[in-house]
């Protein structure tokens, strides 16, 4: 798989876990993709594990993707995921095997202001 299919894939991917759309969203993994959550101790092993674990999470989710970047088999998605209008900043690396994830890894932080000691040295964005 090229890096333009590749990232056409994700970008249906992002678009289809915004719409709730769960079929799509998990079109782009293996049969036994494994993700990984390291903030919570969480490994789930299994397209249809992971697509049921979303799929019983009762928030409201937005995705808002920032940027992807990547090449060949390794790809970084940052997005914005707002869970019941909370915002969380999120990172995910994909393993790619064959044009579908073998690996996810999500990570979740949320937002924080600026140290005092850094202020007149920072730009304010978003």
């Amino acid at each position: 798989m090229d890096d333009r299919t590749v990232r056409m894939a994700l970008e249906r991917h992002w678009d289809a876990s915004d719409a709730g759309d769960f079929k799509v969203e998990h079109d782009i993994y293996g049969e036994d993709a494994v993700l990984y959550y390291p903030q919570s101790g969480e490994r789930i092993r299994g397209r249809h594990n992971i697509q049921e674990s979303r799929f019983v999470q009762p928030n409201k989710k937005h995705f808002t993707v920032r940027r992807i970047i990547g090449g060949g088999d390794l790809w970084v998605t940052e997005f914005v995921l707002t869970y019941d209008g909370i915002p969380t900043y999120a990172v995910s690396i994909m393993e790619f095997r064959e044009g579908l994830v073998v690996n996810e890894t999500q990570y979740f932080a949320a937002h924080f202001d600026p140290a005092p000691s850094r202020a007149h040295l920072v730009e304010r964005v978003g």
